[in-house]
Order: C-alpha cells, then structure tokens, then sequence
C-alpha cells in the first residue's frame, strides 16, 4: 500500500497551518488500523523529533510545532527545513496522546521490515503493556538484537505509548508482527530459545551465540502453543528464600539479552 502524504510542501518561505482534514488524520494515528492504512505513525516530543531527523531508517514525512517550540528549537527546524509546519497549542492537544503535549509531533512512515540473516532477535509472546514493549525495545537496541518479532495479540509497537516508551529504538530496530509458526519457516535450524520456571539454569548453561529468544507475559508465560517449538528452555533462578512470585518481562529480557551478548562477544 502506498504511504499517504498528508500534504506536498512547494518551494516557500510561508509554512501553512495544517488544514482540518489534516488534522482529522493526524488525530486518527492514535489507532492502529488508520496507522496501517495511511502507513504512517506518530513521534511526541523534542528528544523522538531529533532522533527521526537524525538518522536514515525511518522516514521523517512532517514536524509539527508550536510557535514558542520553534523559538526556542530555532536549529531543529532548520534542519527540518520543508518539514516543518507550525500548529497551534489548541490543535496539537486534539492530536497528542500526551497529558501535557510537548510542543512538538511528528509523522514518519512505517518502516518496511528487511528480515536479518543471522544474529540475536527476541521474539515477544502476548507482550500486551506499552510500557514493557517499549523497554524490551530498547534493550534490543542497547545490545545489538537484529530484530524484535511480536505475536499478533502483542500491543502494536507503533503506537504512541510504545514509541515514547522506546525512547528512539523503535527507529533503530526492525519490529515485525507474525505468528511464531511463520517466522520459523524462515528461521531454519536456529535455536529457539525460551525463558520458563523449570529450564536450565541461564547462568550455567552453555548459550548459543545467535538465537530467537522468546519472551512471553508475566501472567500466561510462554504459552503452550509457542513453547513446543523450543529448542532450549531457560530459567533466571529465584534466589532461596525470595517472595517474588516472577520477573517483570522486560526485566527479565534485559537480563537473558546481556547473557547471551556476553557469550557471542566471547
């Protein structure tokens, strides 16, 4: 499906106000069937609209912002050059996802996904909070995870609390949603690595050095259906005597994602 543009910037000195309609679709990026038909998604705030105009992966196609933002971001809308389109405060609270908007929002396409050939990828199980998603994100980004692979009833990684939640690794890792059983046509003879209750303890296991690590949720785990394909089951093991019931997921993402960076930079 082709990208829809919300509007053709022509050669001037004049920024133009975004028409009604505009913001009717703007406003509508906030669900994800309008996300997926109009292939683009939203970016709140300062540090996100830097980062989309700093690097190449994703394409920046508009930054919106207020007349005291740009004052005081006189060099970013520089470099947003024809990007840039000024909004008024009023319009921007009827479009933000944000208590407070920030100021500034932009649009920028949904990336097309290029699936890697080798390396470290998680693949989420029914990681429904924004937040988690958000934060298992950027722990794929901070350790140089190839890919982030979301079940369909996953939250949808392009929606405004997952990308604020991401801090700018939504722009730097590839992020597909497919059922497990489909990747695994492609996936070959990897392993296929789970974090479970009753698995080898990850600290003394003998780690692969690329893997699909699974993930599930911290109320269902890894489910049934998605556990049969494993090929290694491990577990972070509780230290005797602890309360806890389990590890928030992202929590326990990070810690299996630093243990297997550790054993292929060995």
């Amino acid at each position: 499906m082709a990208t829809f543009v919300l509007s053709k910037q022509e050669p001037s000195n004049e920024k133009t106000m975004p028409s009604a309609q505009e913001l009717k679709i703007l406003a509508a990026l906030q669900v994800k069937k309008y996300r997926q038909k109009y292939r683009m998604f939203l970016l709140e705030g300062t540090k996100l609209v830097e980062e989309l105009l700093a690097q190449q992966r994703v394409r920046a196609q508009a930054v919106y912002g207020t007349t005291a933002w740009a004052k005081a971001h006189a060099a970013l809308v520089a470099r947003a050059g024809a990007l840039f389109r000024p909004i008024g405060e009023g319009e921007l609270r009827k479009i933000s996802a944000l208590t407070t908007p920030p100021g500034v929002l932009a649009t920028a396409e949904l990336p097309a996904f290029q699936p890697p050939e080798r390396g470290l990828a998680f693949y989420l199980d029914g990681i429904r909070d924004p937040g988690n998603l958000g934060t298992i994100l950027r722990i794929a980004d901070w350790f140089g995870f190839s890919a982030v692979y979301c079940s369909p009833d996953c939250a949808d990684a392009f929606s405004p609390k997952v990308v604020q939640a991401s801090m700018g690794a939504i722009l730097h890792v590839p992020v597909a949603e497919l059922p497990l059983a489909d990747l695994l046509l492609s996936w070959g003879e990897r392993p296929v690595v789970g974090a479970v209750l009753d698995g080898t303890n990850a600290f003394q296991a003998s780690l692969p050095t690329e893997a699909l690590l699974v993930v599930g949720s911290e109320s269902e785990g890894i489910r049934p259906e998605i556990a049969r394909h494993l090929t290694h089951r491990l577990t972070l093991p509780r230290t005797p005597g602890s309360r806890a019931e389990s590890l928030n997921a992202a929590v326990a993402a990070g810690i299996l994602a630093a243990l297997f960076r550790q054993k292929s930079s060995t």
